[in-house]
């Protein structure tokens, strides 16, 4: 069971969609995004020879390509201990308020309100 102490049922259902999106992609990293009306928007990363995203650009680009114009939220799952400046500059162009680094077992490594 994700621990989610400190987070609301929502954000907790973020770290989950993460989770299963990496898992069922086999990818590095899986995240999930709320945008300012509560739609839901779950990517994996994108490794192509001509295309890089992590999750959260891919996330992030699926949230403003259907109109998103602000983030509540958003949840990680990695291995990595902390977000690339790029998708910390990411957040801040949405302005997150929440922002949720998750290790693979869902237990979240950081928790950042804004």
């Amino acid at each position: 069971m994700t621990d989610t102490t400190g987070l609301g049922p929502e954000d907790g259902k973020l770290i989950t969609l993460a989770r299963a999106s990496r898992a069922r992609n086999a990818a590095s990293e899986g995240a999930a995004v709320r945008d300012e009306t509560g739609r839901t928007y779950v990517a994996t990363t994108v490794d192509l020879p001509s295309l890089r995203l992590s999750a959260l650009q891919a996330a992030v680009a699926a949230a403003v390509s259907s109109e998103a114009t602000a983030l509540e939220a958003a949840a990680v799952v990695t291995t990595a201990e902390a977000l690339t400046e790029d998708d910390r500059s990411v957040m801040d162009d949405l302005k997150t308020q929440v922002v949720v680094i998750a290790a693979p077992d869902g237990v979240p490594a950081s928790i950042t309100r804004r």
